[in-house]
Order: structure tokens, then sequence, then C-alpha cells
């Protein structure tokens, strides 16, 4: 299915000498028959220590996840709550989270959005240009490439992509695998993104010649903690073989690759150097990783710590039980892991697709972010 263009809508209170209660900026992406929504909630002059928006749909929009919020649904009704790391909304302050849902007719922009009950005034007109900046403050610019991802301001490395013009990803993006590559694509594309509007696309094949990788540098990061966040969407199902959607090379590895992918239909990380997998691949150990969901976007974020030989993975901001190595080894999680000393030293980042039997995929990569602290979703 081919996505529509995204439209934006920025519900604001009407005129009046009181500041408004509050703005929210409605980014929709639609295709055939569903829709993702970045939705920028402005806050008016009263702080908030929690939050909750309220909206209705006009036509049959059905939710169906979401992301930075606890969204619920009830017929038209729709309630989204703020998660305790983005209760607190100062006054002024902004709060963004996104939602994924289904429709067929047409995807009306919602009409009355409400702030902890109290209403955000009357739609104006959905656009898709940037309008004239107005001298109300509370009133976000609409623009045609949607809200930043989140993190830029603290990342080292932040990218929507949207900056790409030519077919195959440039600039700071390189596009190859480290050891052979057969006929698995990277492209730019501009039908499906996770904001803005576009993402890259990794058309992965079977076979371990057909590597397919888009890589940046990490160099400038230093030494401490690395902290990364991307967004992620696929056709099929993790498979029970090996197969890898990031590699990052460790100089302290002797060049090879700490991978994260999935086996035995969950997501994990494997060293290339020695085969160990986190967690091990016994049923308990599986027991304890996640699934990677098809047809959504899925945020994905680490940390490797070298210096402590730890790290960590947070799924959609839920941490993986599973996924994580710390200092005391864990049966079926990190005891094969740590049965010999580690404390990698990367130096780049890869997005894309290595199949070590006949799995293919297709994979979409957007709003990418590398940092020093933790960027979130």
């Amino acid at each position: 299915c081919l996505a529509a263009a995204g439209t934006t809508a920025v519900i604001v209170a009407g005129p009046a000498a009181a500041a408004p209660a509050c703005s929210v900026a409605y980014r929709v992406n639609q295709w055939q028959t569903g829709y993702t929504a970045d939705i920028v909630v402005t806050n008016g002059a009263t702080a908030l220590s929690s939050w909750t928006l309220t909206w209705h749909y006009a036509g049959n929009q059905s939710v169906t996840s979401a992301w930075n919020a606890t969204v619920r649904q009830s017929g038209t009704a729709v309630t989204a709550e703020s998660l305790p790391y983005n209760s607190s909304l100062p006054a002024g302050g902004s709060v963004s989270f996104g939602l994924q849902g289904t429709y067929s007719g047409t995807n009306a922009t919602p009409a009355d959005f409400a702030l902890n009950g109290v209403s955000c005034g009357d739609p104006a007109p959905p656009s898709t240009t940037t309008p004239t900046p107005t001298t109300t403050p509370t009133t976000p610019t609409t623009t045609t490439s949607g809200p930043p991802p989140a993190g830029c301001s603290a990342a080292a490395i932040c990218d929507d992509f949207e900056q790409q013009t030519g077919g195959t990803p440039g600039g700071r993006w390189t596009v190859g695998a480290a050891n052979c590559t057969g006929t698995g694509t990277v492209a730019v594309d501009s039908t499906v993104a996770h904001s803005g509007s576009r993402s890259v696309k990794v058309t992965g094949q079977g076979g371990y010649c057909n590597h397919a990788f888009l890589g940046t540098s990490l160099s400038g990061l230093g030494s401490g903690p690395l902290f990364g966040r991307f967004w992620v969407r696929h056709t099929t199902p993790l498979p029970t073989g090996h197969v890898a959607f990031m590699a990052l090379r460790d100089t302290a590895d002797g060049g090879r690759d700490l991978r994260a992918g999935g086996q035995n239909q969950a997501l994990q990380w494997n060293r290339e150097s020695d085969d160990a997998t986190l967690p091990a691949q016994s049923p308990a150990g599986v027991a304890q990783s996640v699934p990677l969901a098809t047809g959504t976007w899925s945020c994905f974020e680490f940390e490797v710590d070298g210096s402590a030989g730890q790290l960590r993975t947070w799924l959609n901001s839920a941490a993986v039980p599973g996924l994580v190595v710390d200092s005391v080894p864990t049966a079926d999680i990190d005891q094969q892991w740590l049965a010999r000393s580690w404390h990698p030293a990367l130096t780049d980042l890869r997005l894309g697709w290595e199949s070590y039997a006949g799995d293919a995929d297709t994979l979409w990569f957007d709003d990418v972010a590398v940092g020093t602290s933790r960027i979130g979703c």
C-alpha cells in the first residue's frame, strides 16, 4: 500500500483574553487501510503534574498501538494518558506521542481535543505547507516534515532521513556490507515513514551473501556509555534461524561485530567472534526476550557501556529482561556471554539485514539517534 501525504491539523483555543488551555498538532501519515499519527500537545498557562488528552473520531478509526502514552479507545472516544517519564508538563511546555490505527472510508482529523477535561478549541484547517508564523506563543508552527526525532538536542547523531534527496542514502550514510553482498537492497523510501515523509527501506534476502546495510561512523562519541535509538518496521516475523538487523564494529574484539537481531522468533544479541547469544537460546532464555511486531513501527533502544562491560535493551520504552548484560552472570541470560571478559569499543553503526539461512524480510528504519545519554522514544 502506498502512504498518502501527511497532513497536519493544529488545534488551538479561539480568541480570548486569557491564554488558551492547550494546543494540539495532529499529523497523519496514512495508506489505504491504516495510518499513524504524531501528536504534539502544548500546554497553556497552568503547569500539570500529569496529563490526559481526549478526543473523538468522526469515522471508524480504530487505534491498534501507541508509544509515549497509554491510549485507550471506547467506540469513537479516545483517551491518551501520560506515562511516568513524561507526566510533568510545565506551563507552555510540550509533549509528543504517537499511535497507529486502521480505518476505512475517510480518516478525518479529530476536532474536539481536550487536555485534562478542558477543551483545546476548534481545529484550524489541515495544512500541508508551512504557514506564516503568528505572534501567538502557544500555537506550534505547522510543517510538512513533522516533529523532529526525539532527543535531537542531546544526541550526536539524529537523522530522520528528511534531507535525503536521492534514491540511495548519502551524506553520513554509506551502503554496503563488511563481507559480501548480493540481491538485498537499501533505498530511500517516500511511501512509508515513522515521522516526516522519508525512511530507509531494506529489502533483505535470504542467504549469507545477501547482506544489505546502511552505516555511519561513531567517531567523536568518546569512550563512555553509548546509547542508541531507532524506529524499525518490518513485514515478516523473526524466524527460528539467526538473523540480524543491526551491527556495530567492535575494535576491542578484533574488529568483529556486535549484532542485534533475532533467533527462535525473539529478539537477541549475538557476538560474531564466538557466536555467544543474549539471551541463551534455551527455552527459559528465549522466554525472557520478546518478538518484534510486524506491520507497525517499533522503537528499539540500547545502551552499551564498554568500560563496565554492560548492555541494556528497551523495546517501545520497556526494558527487555533477557537482553541485559550486567556484572552478575545470570543463567539462561548472560552467563554464556560473560564466560570471557567483554569490554567493547564500538566504531560504527549499521542497520539492515543479515540472514544466515534462507530467511528474507523487508524493513524500514527511521528516526535514528545515537548519543552519550538515553534518548528515549
